[in-house]
C-alpha cells in the first residue's frame, strides 16, 4: 500500500467520527475551510522550486547539535521533509514511510533530514514514536520554512479550533506565533540546486518517498 492510501485510509476513518478520535462533523468542517483557503491564497505557488537554489541553514538536533545543510551537501545530495509536528497524525504517518525508504535513499548516495517548528522535548518525542534513524531538526520561529517559503499563519479561526482541542501550538513550538510549514519535500543537490521539489497546503497529501530516487540521482549527475 502506497503512502497516500495509508494517509486515505486515515483520513477516511477520521472524518468518519471513528475512535479514538470521535471527532465531529463541525471541526471537520473547519479543516476543510481552512485547507480550502490556503489552497487559493497561492501559498504553495510562492514557495521553492526546482532549479531554485535552497538556503543554507544550521539547525539543532533534540540533543541540541547543530546540523549544517552545507556540511551534509558536502556528503552528496540532501532530501528535506518539513512537518508540522508530533501531534500531526499524517506527519507521523508520512515519516514513518521516510524511515522505511532510509536503506533505498542512502544506498543512492543521499542525506535525509526531517524539519518542524516543535521544541527539542517533541523532536525526541517524534523519534522515540515513530522509531526514527534519521535527524529531527527543530526550526524556531519557521525561520527556514519562511526561506523556502513554507511558513503561513493559521486563520483566526482554525487558532479557535486548535484552542478548543488543546491543540495549544505556542506550547508545542515554544513560540507564541500561530505559524506553521506547509508540508514540503526536496531533495537538493551538493551544489545547492533544488531538484525536486513537492510542496501541498493539503497537508492529509504527502508524496510517495519511492518518488525521491530518480530526484537523488538526477542530483548526483549534478554534482558530477
Amino acid at each position: 500500500m502506497s503512502l497516500q492510501d495509508k494517509l486515505d485510509a486515515f483520513k477516511a476513518d477520521f472524518e468518519a467520527g471513528k475512535p479514538p478520535y470521535n471527532v465531529p462533523r463541525s471541526v471537520i468542517e473547519t479543516m476543510h475551510r481552512a485547507t480550502a483557503d490556503l489552497i487559493a491564497s497561492g501559498a504553495a505557488q510562492r514557495a521553492l522550486k526546482a532549479g531554485d537554489q535552497a538556503p543554507a541553514f544550521t539547525l539543532n538536533d533534540p540533543d541540541g547539535h547543530p546540523v549544517s545543510s552545507l556540511d551534509l551537501l558536502r556528503q552528496g545530495p540532501l532530501v528535506l521533509t518539513f512537518y508540522r509536528g508530533v501531534w500531526c497524525p499524517y506527519c507521523n504517518m508520512d515519516l514513518q514511510a521516510l524511515q522505511a525508504a532510509l536503506p533505498e535513499l542512502r544506498a543512492a548516495g543521499a542525506s535525509l533530514v526531517a524539519i518542524s517548528p516543535q521544541v527539542a522535548a517533541n523532536s525526541r518525542k517524534s523519534v522515540r514514536n515513530n522509531a526514527l534513524t534519521f535527524p529531527i531538526l527543530s526550526d524556531a520561529h519557521n525561520d527556514v520554512a519562511a526561506a523556502f517559503g513554507l511558513r503561513f499563519e493559521l486563520q483566526d479561526y482554525l487558532v479557535e479550533l486548535y484552542k478548543s482541542l488543546k491543540n495549544d501550538l505556542p506550547a508545542f513550538n515554544g513560540d507564541p506565533s500561530w505559524t506553521l510549514p506547509m508540508p514540503a519535500r526536496y531533495v537538493i543537490a551538493p551544489d545547492g540546486t533544488i531538484v525536486y521539489a513537492e510542496v501541498n497546503p493539503d497537508y492529509t497529501r504527502r508524496p510517495d518517498p519511492a518518488g525521491l530516487l530518480p530526484a537523488i540521482r538526477q542530483a548526483s549527475r549534478v554534482a558530477a
